[in-house]
């Protein structure tokens, strides 16, 4: 789980128009006037781990206040965590970043006109931001501070025309010590947004086949610093039921709860990660995980939406509901495409090196009735879980009893069997299939 910190909730210093907040600021659902710091780390002391601050943009908090907050995290956890666009970083922020152990994100999507969605203003605003986002990861770099890098996909940095300028930077930014980026296809808010800078479905392919082939054939190859896209890591383990540590696209997401993000708001509040907050209202979290989403969709065709019948099902799981096609979370992923292809591509690599892919796997469907079934019983069960189970190492029973006890204590839920009317149904199956119910 990450717990993310949000000082100054939707405000930034930019205005990029795919922004995934903007049905937030739509709304005039800002962060409150002011913050409290002591609320804050009140709030972060209840979640009891390390955190990441977030935003908008969280360098917009008042600096004084980040060292506070950053000294507070180094001294309980020894790490701290924010996610930037780069600009406002100064020497002083370099120098907290040092002092408290800060690993620092950057959110930019490449040189010049391909960063220029990322709107100052001005076109000469833009550009003068983007430079400092450059010098910014420039000196992060050479103060050894931790870095990483978010790219998102777009008509302006994605399309073949621009292709070999993106090559060339990525090469830039591993000739300066980045280790690799997180990609992330263009998140539809808004239906201008999707029809000005949004790939077509193919286009997403295209680009994401070439990064895959740009990544093996000339990032990682003798005598350089490997560069790794994380998002090829992720299908690779998931098609091996490695997913201890998959990106939460690939994880079981409840909007109303969103498991792998616990907000903290600027008032201490827990809150939703923002992703899914498409009528513009960060839904206060619900005391307990429900599954409805998977559930539905794996038993839904995939004409009307779902993704029945789909091999790679419990690999993706659909992916983020933020994605959800017409951005409805009861949807099926609009990038359902992108996955299938990527998926099916490795399944072919992995056949061809004489291993099972999870997809071709004669234990399918027993990881998916169990997959099922922890869904009924409000419970996540990791494909490694499962893995374990199958292979006799795993106390598939106790976890599930373990999970829900902690929940019912740890945030004053009701562990809830009867979450669902799928229940009963799964679990006379899982009976008769397995010989015992968890």
């Amino acid at each position: 789980m990450t717990i993310e910190l949000e000082p100054v909730g939707v405000m930034c210093n930019l205005s990029c128009p795919y922004c995934y907040e903007h049905p937030m600021r739509d709304a005039g659902n800002f962060r409150q006037k002011t913050y409290s710091v002591e609320k804050m780390l009140d709030g972060l002391a209840k979640e009891g781990g390390n955190f990441t601050l977030f935003g908008g943009e969280p360098l917009l908090t008042d600096i004084d206040d980040l060292e506070t907050i950053f000294k507070w995290g180094y001294d309980r956890y020894k790490t701290n965590g924010i996610q930037t666009n780069g600009v406002l970083i100064t020497e002083r922020h370099i120098e907290m970043f040092k002092k408290y152990n800060v690993h620092v994100g950057v959110s930019l999507d490449g040189p010049d006109e391909m960063n220029d969605t990322r709107w100052a203003g001005s076109l000469e605003k833009t550009r003068e931001a983007t430079k400092k986002s450059f010098d910014a990861i420039k000196k992060l770099l050479k103060n050894r501070v931790s870095l990483g890098i978010i790219i998102t996909v777009h008509k302006k940095n994605g399309l073949p025309k621009h292709r070999e300028r993106f090559k060339a930077w990525i090469k830039e930014l591993q000739s300066w010590g980045v280790d690799g980026a997180r990609l992330h296809p263009l998140e539809i808010d808004h239906s201008s947004v999707g029809e000005s800078l949004a790939l077509t479905p193919e286009q997403n392919i295209e680009f994401l086949l070439d990064m895959w082939d740009f990544e093996i054939s000339e990032l990682n190859v003798p005598g350089k610093r490997p560069f790794r896209f994380d998002i090829f890591r992720d299908v690779e383990d998931m098609l091996k039921a490695q997913d201890n540590n998959a990106t939460c696209t690939f994880l079981s997401c409840d909007p109303y709860t969103t498991h792998a993000v616990q907000g903290i708001d600027s008032q201490g509040n827990k809150a939703n990660c923002g992703r899914g907050n498409k009528e513009g209202i960060n839904w206060i979290k619900a005391d307990v995980d429900g599954f409805e989403r998977q559930m539905a969709l794996y038993n839904t065709p995939q004409e009307y939406g779902g993704c029945q019948g789909c091999r790679f099902f419990i690999m993706c799981k659909s992916h983020c509901p933020g994605t959800g096609i017409d951005m409805d979370w009861r949807n099926r992923t609009d990038t359902c495409m992108n996955w299938k292809v990527a998926f099916g591509i490795y399944e072919k690599m992995m056949v061809q090196k004489g291993e099972t892919p999870l997809s071709l796997s004669p234990d399918l469907k027993k990881y998916e009735d169990i997959l099922m079934y922890g869904y009924s019983r409000g419970v996540e069960l990791r494909l490694a879980h499962i893995k374990r189970h199958l292979e006799g190492n795993f106390d598939l029973e106790g976890f599930i009893k373990n999970y829900l006890y902690a929940q019912s204590n740890g945030n004053s839920a009701v562990p809830h069997a009867d979450h669902t009317d799928k229940t009963g149904k799964y679990a006379e199956e899982f009976r008769e299939k397995y010989g015992y119910l968890p």
